[in-house]
């Protein structure tokens, strides 16, 4: 049984997820080192901009969007565990 969650934990765990999107995605669009090393080693990247140590067992992929193609991901569904929910509420993981 999965212990039950504070009311907005995995709402606010989202919306800081998606400020370190955000922030990753500012900074790669004016910065083509950063850009490269964020599709190269996202997880370097992450390390170098907010001190994150990423775990392995998080996969990251980072997808250059075109003027043809746009990347949508979606987050996590609603059958998250325990360690899923703390990875997502430490900011490691939901569409990076």
């Amino acid at each position: 049984m999965q212990p039950e969650m504070p009311p907005g934990f995995v709402q606010t765990a989202l919306q800081t997820a998606e400020e370190m999107r955000a922030q990753l995605t500012e900074k790669a669009v004016v910065d083509a080192d950063f850009r490269q090393l964020l599709v190269s080693d996202p997880k370097a990247a992450i390390k170098q901009e907010f001190g994150i140590d990423v775990p392995e067992s998080i996969n990251i992929v980072v997808l250059e969007s075109d003027m043809n193609t746009l990347y949508m991901a979606l987050p996590a569904g609603p059958d998250l565990d325990e360690e899923q929910l703390e990875a997502i509420a430490a900011g490691l993981c939901c569409c990076l």
